[in-house]
């Protein structure tokens, strides 16, 4: 939902950014493994109550999820399968960060359990759509900036699963009520997302 307004802010820059990187010769899977590596230090900082470290990397790997498309496209080597590494980094960064908060404390587990099937609807619902919009033909209005294959729209999107993230770090002892909630929202996106594919 806030994807379309956060890319007109962070784009800008990330352009500005794109182009020093481009020079360097770093490629655009380069980046998109650099910025999952990063990510990926969330669990252990998490599970450890290192939660403003968490809260960084979080961070830095969103940065690195907009730089690597920016460098591609800078370069001219924009490739369908460096999208498709990308979206599987996504992926797996978006189900990785809540297992901090079960390792964290085991009485989060069945909360991490709820709000990991409600990322696999999402995730189905919007991969889903996107095959099914390109054998139709969909059109893409880019708000969501240039993208490699068609992106629905939802309640959660990236913007609103990063500030969940960043809510989960800031009031761990929470985590329950908010894994709830987001759950919610996640599993209302999906429905949502598979009554619009049919219309």
């Amino acid at each position: 939902m806030l994807d379309p307004l956060m890319r007109r802010v962070i784009d800008p820059p990330l352009v500005a950014m794109a182009a020093s990187l481009a020079r360097t010769g770093l490629t655009a899977n380069q980046i998109t493994l650099a910025g999952f590596a990063i990510g990926l230090l969330a669990v252990p900082l998490i599970a450890w109550g290192h939660f403003a470290g968490a809260i960084v990397v979080i961070l830095l790997n969103r940065v690195f999820d907009g730089l690597d498309g920016a460098v591609a496209r800078r370069s001219g080597s924009t490739t369908a399968y460096g999208g498709y590494i990308d979206i599987v980094c996504d992926m797996v960064f978006y189900a990785a960060v809540p297992m901090g908060f079960a390792l964290r404390d085991p009485a989060n587990a069945l909360w991490v359990a709820l709000l990991l099937t409600s990322f696999i609807s999402t995730g189905a619902s919007f991969l889903g759509h996107a095959i099914l919009a390109a054998q139709r033909g969909d059109p893409d209005d880019r708000a969501r900036g240039a993208k490699s294959f068609f992106h629905s729209a939802g309640l959660m999107e990236g913007t609103e699963t990063i500030i969940a993230f960043v809510l989960f770090c800031l009031l761990p002892g929470h985590f329950p009520l908010l894994a709830g909630i987001v759950s919610a929202l996640c599993f209302w996106t999906a429905l949502a997302r598979v009554a619009g594919a049919r219309r």
